[in-house]
């Protein structure tokens, strides 16, 4: 309070000035977006010279469609999933962005950016800003992938997560944040923009989706964090008793590295990329290419290579250098990618099991109080490693332990993908005649049981029971208004289908052009 009244003296009117320890918390919660830098030292009587910042003005705009969804994601991160967050936060964070006239694709790939840019600066600044060139790595990178493995092939069940001593997290607690080269960012937001491009116009798997997820997985990583008592992990923290310490071993060792949380992150956004908008199992029935060339989780693992590929290009090198600097970085990245988006293939029952196998060896040892009688860095990290399967899997199919409506807005997306394969004969049988009942079986046999299992883990705080209550009563909604709105979602589908215009093309970037050309995927 006292630094807040002395710094009225230096503010404009009509302007709100921020402290650095208001900015770095903005930064911190994704909202850097919010921020824009002075370019002058102001002096604060009784503080000296402060670097300050001003709040962004939001212009309302009538665009209220275009950023209903990028509103809904702003309401998810705050634990506040309700229609009416939703709306109101459209209305007063319309032009958040300060970009206006911006499509809905534009405006999901600059929330993305943002979320992906706050981690790369923790990933930086973990390392003591070290961004350098990394032509010694080409080789290992050229190594990746190689060899006649497949994507899933490189699959392991424990990933060796970089530790970090006590003294080098009380010290990164009390570091101010690192800001990357707009070289960088500039790298990062085409990287994402392609791979915008890189989703097909699904009614469910698209862009859109990828986001939704992204903003799962970003909320659950906070609430790693936060453990019921508050974002613990930069400076200006309130909550003083607890440190970054308490936190890694809380977390069996995700919070304490950045780049693992960016890496789980990145895999969000690029899970679906080319999704085909049909099932595994129809692409090996169509002997389609990439079926002949992964066996199984075709989708999943091509969206993989497709991804990572154009990672590698040279265009990208700047921004690789920002997410790792050695061959141990890379490894250990390359492993988490591959490991979360492989986690998002729920239907093949041979991966189902093994994933419930490797749960329960992980959490089998446990007191009545939640802890855990393992020690060692093998036990951790074994439960690192399932955890973040398990929050890739929840954050996939979030809308289903969220508020009714965003259930029911995706649930008719997922109908429409999955009728539309079926009158376009892509899929045995008319998905309506089972969908009503099918629902109720994933609440009951998947959403559930991963809402139990976020719950008892004892990882994710106050989220475990908001997804598992929100579960729950979804569930029951579903059993009282299901078979109308199955009804109504076929009622729609053939008013669509009636009215339906090709949609114009889309212009290309080059990213995109060149691996449709290159890659016989399909």
């Amino acid at each position: 309070m006292n630094t807040a009244a002395r710094m009225e003296s230096s503010s404009e009117r009509g302007r709100i000035q921020l402290s650095q320890v208001t900015a770095d918390l903005l930064k911190e919660a994704g909202l850097a977006r919010w921020i824009i830098p002075r370019s002058i030292m102001v002096f604060v009587k009784g503080k000296g010279e402060m670097q300050t910042s001003w709040l962004r003005k939001s212009s309302r705009t009538t665009d209220r469609k275009a950023t209903d969804q990028t509103a809904e994601m702003e309401a998810l991160e705050e634990g506040t999933d309700s229609e009416e967050s939703s709306l109101r936060a459209s209305e007063e964070d319309n032009d958040f962005l300060g970009i206006e006239g911006m499509n809905k694709t534009g405006r999901l790939v600059e929330w993305n950016v943002e979320v992906l840019t706050s981690l790369l600066e923790q990933v930086v600044g973990s390392r003591g800003g070290a961004s350098n060139h990394i032509e010694t790595l080409s080789d290992a990178e050229n190594r990746i992938g190689t060899g006649g493995k497949t994507v899933l092939e490189e699959f392991t069940p424990i990933i060796q997560l970089k530790r970090f001593d006590g003294e080098e997290l009380r010290r990164r607690g009390g570091r101010a944040s690192t800001n990357i080269e707009d070289e960088v960012k500039s790298q990062l937001r085409s990287y994402i923009s392609s791979i915008s491009q890189m989703y097909p116009d699904n009614d469910f798997h698209n862009f859109e989706h990828a986001s939704h997820v992204t903003a799962s997985v970003k909320k659950l990583l906070a609430r790693i964090v936060n453990v019921d008592q508050g974002n613990c992990l930069g400076a200006g923290s309130r909550f003083e008793s607890m440190d970054l310490v308490d936190l890694a071993g809380h977390s069996f060792g995700i919070t304490s590295d950045p780049l693992t949380q960016f890496a789980v992150v990145f895999s969000a956004i690029i899970h679906d990329v080319d999704h085909p908008g049909v099932t595994n199992a129809q692409l090996v029935k169509e002997n389609a290419r990439c079926a002949q060339i992964y066996k199984k989780s075709v989708a999943e693992q091509k969206s993989v290579d497709i991804a990572w590929d154009m990672l590698m290009s040279d265009e990208y090198a700047a921004l690789r250098a920002c997410i790792y600097q050695t061959e141990e970085d890379l490894q250990r990245f390359r492993q988490l990618v591959v490991n979360t988006v492989m986690a998002t293939d729920i239907v093949d029952k041979e991966l189902q099991a093994l994933r419930k196998a490797r749960w329960e060896t992980a959490f089998s040892n446990i007191n009545s109080a939640g802890e855990s009688l393992d020690d060692g860095t093998e036990s951790e990290d074994r439960k690192a490693t399932i955890v973040i399967e398990h929050l890739i899997q929840a954050s996939d199919v979030s809308h289903t332990m969220q508020h009714w409506h965003i259930y029911k807005k995706w649930n008719e997306r997922f109908f429409m993908e999955c009728y539309g394969a079926y009158k376009e004969g892509r899929a045995d049988s008319d998905p309506s005649t089972n969908w009503y009942k099918g629902e109720i079986g994933f609440f009951d046999f998947y959403v559930i049981p991963l809402a139990r299992k976020l719950q008892s883990c004892g990882v994710f705080g106050v989220s475990s029971h908001e997804y598992l209550n929100y579960a729950i009563a979804n569930r029951e909604e579903w059993i009282r208004e299901g078979e109308a709105l199955v009804q109504h979602y076929l009622v729609k589908f053939k008013e669509q289908k009636a009215h339906l215009v090709a949609p114009p093309e889309q212009s290309l970037s080059t990213s995109f052009r060149r691996y449709r050309t290159t890659k016989e995927w399909s």
